[in-house]
């Protein structure tokens, strides 16, 4: 199951260089994880000084 990005996102990017899949990207003003990319593997959640991010 892909990770997704709460609203507690602050837009910050530094999931961005994290995910090996390059599945994140920026939309609507926050980080977005497209679950047809998304690997999987946590490595962004681990980036979060937000924990907006966690398994979906």
């Amino acid at each position: 199951m892909a990770y997704k990005i709460s609203d507690a996102c602050i837009n910050c990017g530094s999931c961005d260089s994290e995910c090996p899949a390059e599945a994140i990207s920026e939309k609507d003003g926050a980080r977005w994880i497209d679950p047809e990319k998304c690997l999987d593997c946590g490595s962004c959640a681990g980036a979060c000084p937000s924990d907006a991010i966690s398994e979906g």
